[in-house]
């Protein structure tokens, strides 16, 4: 009796079970590389003295429209590293300056060009990215000291900003009027300046 009724459910399951092959899973996005963190860019640390800064550089001499407004406080000097430049983005890097202010490291600029047709994309994967790095640094601070995680400010699709400990990062996207590729800047800064 035992042995039939088994059997009946053995027979059930079989009968349930669907036919042909189980389909796979749908592919899991692959990881970002390490280049889409913008933790790369950081090729002295913050509030390193100029001349102890061990990368060969040169002074970079920036001009400005008139119109265009410059804090009276920004009297940072800019200098460009002769020699190879971290990858951003999976990408070469156009731009890269450091920029000293009172001679200490206090903030850097990035530009990367990329390809139109996936320049949107990979802003926003790199974006979500350092939002949730940002996030889960902020998360970690908080916890330390008032036992509370905040939350991280959505992106909109041309800028992305936050903090990162000490830290600040402002991003955008600027698509060429021919469409044929979108500049990525980035500017990091210390914000104990």
């Amino acid at each position: 009796m035992v042995a039939a009724a088994s059997a009946g459910l053995l027979l059930s399951a079989c009968a349930s079970a669907p036919s042909g092959p189980v389909p796979p899973p749908p592919p899991l996005k692959a990881p970002l590389d390490a280049s889409y963190d913008w933790h790369v860019l950081l090729l002295a640390p913050f509030g390193s003295v100029l001349k102890d800064v061990p990368l060969p550089l040169h002074e970079v001499l920036l001009f400005r429209d008139e119109e265009e407004s410059r804090p009276a406080a920004d009297d940072a000097e800019c200098f460009a590293i002769d020699g190879a430049l971290p990858r951003f983005v999976d990408q070469a890097l156009d731009e890269y300056l450091l920029c000293f202010r009172h001679d200490r490291l206090s903030r850097i600029v990035a530009a990367v060009r990329l390809p139109a047709p996936k320049a949107a994309t990979d802003f926003t994967d790199a974006c979500g990215l350092w939002l949730k790095n940002a996030a889960v640094a902020a998360a970690a601070a908080a916890q330390t000291t008032t036992g509370a995680a905040p939350t991280a400010a959505p992106a909109t699709d041309a800028s992305c900003a936050g903090k990162d400990a000490d830290i600040g990062f402002s991003a955008g996207l600027e698509v060429d009027p021919d469409g044929a590729d979108a500049l990525l800047s980035i500017k990091l800064e210390a914000s104990y300046r």
